[in-house]
């Protein structure tokens, strides 16, 4: 919409006014961005490891909605839950509406509470979760915590029990504590999760299941317990592989979502009726239909997935990126997007908040 004349004011004035206050707007978000352009450049480009091609294994896909032998509710094994946050939280909820007994760990008191609530039992210790678990699910915020986690795991002498990690973290870390506990006789699956948070409320995720075969088997019942489908990736480690792909898509999709919605905005066109039609069409995207809502709206404080969160998959990618010798300018164009939305505060944000740094960029708000 164009700036309000103001009064008392000729035409070519006022367009001389709006003139500097756009640019002094622009400017502003232009430093925020030239602050934040550590992280901009990927990685120093590498050889790709010798072993590339030797990775590609074929995918099995299992669909919740299809399975077939799964076990009664009185049956149903217990399953551990380390980390109940956004994810964490949701996968639990869908587990005990599936049957499960489900024990669960947080270091938040609330995060706790709201499991409980959720008809869980939460637990004071990660130890208490780990030694009351058939299955073990770990949804965690970063390496160190996964490091933290499997020596604990380990420490409590859990042999045979099977562990599904979800988390979006580096290969070779997952890799180090996988080493470690199978030789407590302990098998640690790479699962990273497609899908945000609300998505996973509503049982919309795809496991991109890696490791053991064996294991993944065995785990399938509880995998559908949250799941909409379970993709068999194949060695330990392509889950992680595959879904860093998934996320750098995610990571294009979303800001081209917030560009096209900002476009249709500024041309009058009504933002709830374009994320419907365009999602219907050639240019729907994921991201469009499940973040479209919160542009459209202009609210981004109920994260599905944190801005701060993000970063670290950002970094991830671009490792991943430089190690395979892989050009990526759109990649490369996002970054300080989300570096600017860091700096304008919107770290706790959800990643839709994209919208008003591109917004502000522009330097005409609603």
């Amino acid at each position: 919409m164009p700036l309000p004349r103001p009064a008392g004011q000729d035409r070519g004035a006022a367009r001389s006014g709006a003139r500097a206050r756009a640019m002094s707007r622009a400017g502003a978000v232009g430093a925020i961005l030239g602050k934040l352009s550590i992280d901009q450049l990927l990685p120093p480009e590498r050889p790709p490891p010798a072993s590339r091609h030797a990775r590609g294994q074929a995918v099995t896909a299992f669909s919740a909605s299809s399975s077939t032998g799964s076990a009664s509710s009185a049956q149903r094994p217990t399953v551990g839950v380390l980390g109940i946050g956004i994810m964490g939280s949701a996968i639990s909820a869908n587990l005990v509406k599936a049957g499960f007994p489900v024990v669960g760990y947080d270091p938040l008191p609330a995060a706790r509470a709201a499991l409980q609530a959720a008809g869980a039992t939460a637990v004071s210790v990660p130890e208490e979760a780990i030694a009351a678990a058939r299955f073990l699910i770990l949804c965690l915020p970063n390496d160190a915590a996964l490091c933290d986690v499997s020596r604990q795991i380990a420490a409590a002498g859990a042999e045979g029990l099977r562990v599904a990690e979800t988390s979006t973290l580096a290969i070779p870390v997952k890799q180090q504590a996988a080493d470690l506990l199978a030789a407590r006789g302990i098998t640690l699956l790479d699962c990273p999760l497609s899908g945000t948070g609300a998505q996973a409320v509503n049982r919309d995720l795809a496991v991109y299941a890696s490791g053991d075969a064996a294991a993944i088997e065995a785990m399938q019942d509880v995998f559908d317990g949250f799941a909409r489908v379970t993709y068999n990736i194949g060695a330990f480690g392509n889950g992680m592989r595959m879904k860093l792909m998934a996320n750098l898509l995610v990571a294009i999709h979303n800001i081209s979502a917030a560009e096209a919605l900002l476009m249709g905005h500024r041309l009058g066109i009504d933002l709830d009726l374009a994320v419907k039609v365009l999602s219907d069409g050639a240019g729907g995207s994921r991201m469009l239909q499940v973040r479209g809502p919160a542009m459209s709206a202009g609210t981004w404080d109920e994260a599905t997935m944190k801005v701060s969160t993000w970063q670290k998959d950002m970094k991830l990618i671009g490792a991943a990126l430089a190690d395979a010798n892989v050009p990526a300018p759109l990649f490369s164009a996002c970054i300080p997007v989300y570096n600017a939305a860091m700096g304008m505060g919107h770290g706790e944000s959800d990643t839709a908040a994209v919208y008003d740094v591109l917004e502000k960029m522009s330097a005409i708000s609603r």
